[in-house]
């Protein structure tokens, strides 16, 4: 099985910062990708950011919105992706959920296709 558990969110002023931690564990062979999408009140869930790696280069993707205010990186190791918010804005509050495209285990066998994990959700909230 394979769990993925965000971290790190929470109340802060306009302007301020927050970082969220994502970590995927269980019967993992290969992470393709990692990333963080979010969902505001009465919208829907929209990309944030996305992580690709490959075994020679990574490569990332933002929403036009987040761009030079985000940074989203990654701990291959750990199989853990971090995102870093700064300038945070009101319109930036929604629960921000992690997902992780891979390859599992499955019952002692490679799975024959990749399969997107996502985790439960982390509030981030960003007073005026």
């Amino acid at each position: 099985q394979v769990q993925v558990v965000e971290s790190g969110g929470g109340l802060v002023q306009a302007g301020g910062s927050l970082r969220l931690s994502c970590a995927a564990s269980g019967s993992i062979f290969r992470i393709n990708a990692m990333g963080w999408y979010r969902q505001a009140p009465g919208k829907q869930r929209e990309l944030v950011a996305t992580i690709t790696t490959t075994i020679t280069s990574s490569s990332t993707n933002y929403a036009d919105s987040v761009k030079g205010r985000f940074t989203i990186s990654r701990d291959s190791a750990k199989n853990t992706v971090y995102l870093q918010m700064n300038s945070l804005k009101p319109e930036d509050t929604a629960i921000y959920y992690c997902y992780a495209n891979l390859i599992p285990w499955i019952d002692g066998t490679l799975s024959s296709t990749t399969r997107d994990y996502w985790g439960q959700g982390t509030q981030v909230t960003v007073s005026s």
